[in-house]
């Protein structure tokens, strides 16, 4: 990774994390998948996280097979771009599996890996961290605490101060949408020798704003160690993407002139309220990616909100609720930007 992205890491950016594009009958859909990347590259995001949950995770199963297709495709939209752009591939399950998907990911171009350790409850903390380090050496890293209700679990502050003296390791996605979980990761990288080396991102879809706007603060040896949330690696990003740009700005003003925070904190509400119709809370989180393949339909970047798993559908009442989110907060979305280049999206080559 070149010295420009690594600084566009450090500083924060937007980073969507990218769906899946599907056809009625369920198989890639290559026009949308594509146009979807040029639709993040557009919005000025600064990067795209590919292989991810929101990508739907049976895009690995025997059968399926969309791992490598799904990938590459961003690859090569991202190459056209003139800026810097984080690549950023998604790699779960066992060592043997999470290595070959890092090794994928590096042929293909991609920048860093987020990790995820989800699903992986029979192994200890230590067999995850040497798990993270044999990562690190292929690629590096983008460490994740996934929440428990979609398949994460919960882990020590012990094990978050390990990883953060792996080399490797060059940034953390916070995402257990849990504030004291969130606080662990926080004060782990704080108390780390590599706290300056180390990106904190929020994944909490929950409480974007808060955690954009949270200044950490600890008392290390008689030393005051401070450390910003950078930006997002997000799939609420994943749609309305150029007002989260937006966003992400006037945070960052906030933060150089202390002025704003009680707008923004206000914003950062109707955001939640957003978030919970498109992350379907209320379910468990069942209608998550379905909610946002749902936004995106009505937004026309998908055809439908199909997702490979036929059961992972809206849930009851998760379309009105979607609906009334439009409705009351019409400047959150970025319908009007995209309309204006959808036709150019779906049609380049």
């Amino acid at each position: 990774m070149d010295q420009a992205k690594w600084t566009l890491l450090r500083e924060g950016t937007v980073i969507p994390a990218h769906p899946l594009a599907l056809t009625a009958d369920r198989k890639l859909d290559e026009e949308r998948q594509r146009a979807l990347t040029r639709y993040y590259m557009a919005s000025g995001a600064g990067g795209i996280a590919v292989g991810v949950h929101t990508t739907q995770f049976e895009i690995r199963e025997p059968g399926i097979n969309l791992l490598e297709p799904v990938l590459r495709m961003a690859a090569e939209e991202a190459e056209t771009i003139s800026r810097p752009f984080l690549k950023i591939a998604g790699v779960c399950g066992p060592i043997e599996q999470a290595l070959h998907e890092a090794e994928l990911a590096k042929s293909l171009g991609y920048d860093l890996a987020l990790v995820s350790n989800g699903g992986l409850i029979h192994q200890s903390e230590i067999e995850l961290i040497e798990r993270t380090r044999q990562i690190s050496e292929i690629l590096p890293v983008f460490g994740f605490y996934l929440q428990p209700s979609v398949g994460g679990r919960v882990f020590s502050y012990e094990f978050w101060r390990e990883m953060a003296e792996i080399p490797g390791v060059a940034a953390i996605k916070m995402a257990p949408f849990n504030r004291y979980q969130t606080l662990d990761v926080a004060r782990a990288v704080c108390h780390s020798s590599r706290c300056k080396d180390i990106a904190l991102y929020t994944g909490n879809d929950d409480s974007i704003v808060t955690d954009l706007l949270t200044l950490f603060r600890f008392n290390i040896d008689g030393q005051i160690v401070e450390k910003e949330v950078a930006g997002g690696l997000l799939g609420h990003w994943a749609v309305w993407t150029k007002q989260a740009v937006g966003l992400l700005e006037r945070v960052k003003i906030a933060r150089r002139t202390g002025d704003g925070f009680k707008d923004l904190f206000a914003l950062g509400t109707q955001i939640t309220d957003a978030n919970a119709a498109f992350f379907d809370p209320a379910h468990q989180f069942s209608g998550c990616i379905a909610g946002i393949n749902e936004v995106l339909k009505r937004q026309g970047l998908l055809k439908g909100n199909w997702c490979l798993n036929e059961s992972e559908q809206l849930s009851p009442g998760q379309s009105e609720e979607i609906s009334r989110v439009y409705i009351s907060y019409p400047h959150l979305n970025d319908d009007r930007f995209v309309h204006s280049q959808l036709n150019e999206w779906t049609t380049a080559k």
